[in-house]
């Protein structure tokens, strides 16, 4: 099973950001736990960050015709890019939303995703850890 992590705005510096809200890992790390994850899954992960809106709208794209499955954290876009939704709306694949932070208990323009009702499975304030039980949903669902 194919499957791509696309991380956005932000998420490049979160090891530097709020440690106590995202947890302490740089995306460097995060970024090799996800893939320790899917071999232990036998699963053949991508990841990918970018904090230009546009390009993660091209990932998702390209990801179209490929992608057995999506684990996306859109970062802030979450909560208010439609160009984002209408590119993961495009998919036919399970789509598993994450978030380190649990959005839901946080400010409330935080609580929205536009994204949530395109997700099979949502995984929020896990941390790291909710990566790893994005890939196992999407491993036990293919």
């Amino acid at each position: 099973m194919r499957v791509t992590v696309l991380n956005g705005v932000n998420l490049d510096v979160v090891g530097r950001r709020n440690p106590e809200v995202y947890g302490g890992l740089n995306i460097r790390e995060l970024e090799s736990r996800i893939f320790e994850w899917a071999m232990e899954l036998e699963l053949n992960v991508t990841c990918r960050q970018t904090n230009s809106e546009g390009e993660y709208v091209d990932w998702c794209h390209e990801a179209l015709d490929w992608a057995d499955g999506v684990v996306v954290n859109p970062g802030a876009w979450t909560h208010y890019s439609y160009a984002i939704r209408d590119a993961l709306e495009l998919f036919e694949v399970p789509i598993v939303e994450v978030h380190l932070s649990n959005i839901d208990q946080r400010e409330d323009w935080r609580s929205k995703s536009v994204i949530s009702d395109l997700a099979a499975k949502r995984v929020i304030g896990k941390g790291p850890e909710g990566y790893r039980e994005a890939l196992a949903y999407l491993a036990k669902n293919e």
